[in-house]
């Protein structure tokens, strides 16, 4: 089993603070300016990074991160290409954890068992499907935890105690609590109830508790931060890159710079939630 998820999530407890997780999609809005984002973003303050493998029909995502699936298909990013990003990464970067999220489709169609191989081999950590539950842990979960990849299970607001023990049970790395209803970056959540959740979450797991959808700004994410382990932000950061696109949708010398400041102030935002934590 991977273990570089443990020890990072392990390190920024003993930092007394949150894990700051960054998605972007892999080949947008193309490969070369992915990659080198992709390799920007742990020095910006990026703990562990949340790679999309983009797919046509992304039922779980918002506008924004469907857009940016939509312009890396278009600029010929395949799941090969997302896999030879991570090979890629991992000739200078052997500690930061990245894990690949997307859907079952593309895994299905690449071959599960030379998928799980390829995946180790470049230097994937674990993986996130949202379109496979428990009852379908046979399909890729189990063979991936064979394989040595932590997968990472979805909890949601409407994730009650009854139902948190099957989405607990082969899930390793982290638990991602959707603070919200609905789709990636469709509304801001309330604090008040990420925190209940995050508490209740861990009444079934010693697990480290990361939470997303709907963090925009680093107030946001300090006000995440002050209650869980590790802070998600995709939309934000990918609303960031589009605003320095051109009016083709191509990447601008303005975009990875961007990209990264972005992420510096996300990073302080946790660092800033983490006391407000130990000051209340």
């Amino acid at each position: 089993m991977s273990t570089r998820l443990t020890a990072r999530f392990s390190a920024c407890a003993e930092q007394d603070r949150a894990a700051l997780v960054c998605f972007i999609t892999a080949g947008d809005p193309d490969l070369t300016t992915s990659a080198a984002l992709l390799k920007a973003l742990p020095a910006a303050g990026a703990d562990v990074i949340e790679l999309g493998m983009p797919f046509t029909d992304p039922m779980a995502d918002g506008p924004v991160i469907q857009a940016a699936g939509l312009r890396a298909l278009k600029a010929g990013q395949t799941l090969r290409k997302t896999l030879a990003m991570v090979r890629d990464f991992r000739e200078t970067d052997s500690e930061t954890p990245i894990v690949l999220m997307g859907y079952y489709n593309p895994i299905y169609v690449h071959g599960v068992e030379r998928f799980l191989a390829d995946a180790v081999a470049a230097g994937v950590d674990g993986m996130i499907v949202v379109d496979l539950p428990p009852e379908e842990d046979d399909e890729l979960c189990r063979p991936a935890i064979a394989a040595g990849l932590n997968f990472i299970r979805l909890a949601t607001p409407t994730t009650d105690d009854e139902r948190m023990p099957a989405v607990i049970a082969n899930t390793s790395g982290f638990v991602y609590y959707v603070s919200v209803n609905g789709v990636t970056g469709s509304a801001v959540p309330d604090y008040t109830s990420v925190a209940a959740a995050v508490m209740r979450i861990k009444a079934h797991t010693s697990l480290p508790v990361a939470v997303g959808f709907g963090v925009k700004t680093p107030a946001d994410a300090a006000a995440v931060a002050s209650h869980a382990d590790g802070v998600v932000v995709g939309s934000a950061l990918i609303s960031v890159i589009v605003s320095t696109l051109d009016a083709e949708d191509r990447a601008t010398t303005e975009t990875v710079p961007a990209a990264v400041a972005f992420v510096r102030s996300l990073a302080s935002g946790v660092q800033a939630g983490r006391r407000i934590s130990t000051a209340a």
